[in-house]
């Protein structure tokens, strides 16, 4: 912390922990949740709706930018070229509208970051990324809590809650596009 001093820094922790949280002088943003489901599925056609590596990548970072308060195009490309991994774009009139990444964990299979300009499109999306899974396998997403149209889509597709963490920040939180977040890139890295 104090290497870190005058910065702001987020975490998600967990939730019973927060008055620790609290005591380094981390404030609470909002909650995320782990949603749990099934992956498979038929894949849809949807032309709109393409590898995420036929796309200019610095359409990708530009389209990415808001949701993370600094650049990140170095992690990026590393994220979305991990192997095993699919990651998806969805274009609306020849623009990036939204993409998404599905990734093997540890036990089935996260989708995450999941981004969209719409309900409609993160629906498409989440729907093209589920099918790249096995079907029956587990399949995660972790969705800002206070989004209701990311908790209509995990409801919508039948996903159980696990556990909730709590997004906190020091320092000024930066401003983040939550009603075009339906999906957390990760707990672990922000």
């Amino acid at each position: 912390m104090a290497r870190l001093a005058g910065r702001t820094i987020g975490l998600d922790g967990v939730v019973a922990q927060q008055d620790n949280y609290r005591k380094s002088g981390f404030v609470l943003a909002w909650n995320n949740a782990r949603f749990e489901g099934l992956g498979g599925g038929p894949r849809p056609a949807d032309g709109a709706i393409v590898p995420l590596s036929t796309l200019p990548f610095d359409a990708v970072v530009a389209y990415d930018r808001p949701f993370f308060p600094d650049d990140r195009r170095t992690f990026l490309r590393a994220w979305i070229d991990q192997p095993d991994a699919s990651a998806l774009g969805v274009l609306q009139g020849g623009h990036l509208a939204g993409y998404g990444m599905l990734r093997p964990c540890r036990s089935g299979f996260k989708i995450g970051p999941l981004f969209a300009d719409s309900p409609a499109l993160a629906e498409r999306l989440f729907v093209a990324l589920r099918a790249q899974a096995p079907e029956g396998a587990p399949l995660f997403l972790d969705i800002p809590v206070p989004h209701a149209a990311a908790l209509d889509l995990v409801q919508r597709h039948r996903m159980t809650k696990g556990f909730e963490t709590a997004r906190m920040y020091t320092g000024i939180a930066p401003q983040l596009p939550l009603e075009r977040l339906y999906g957390v890139t990760s707990f672990e890295l922000g």
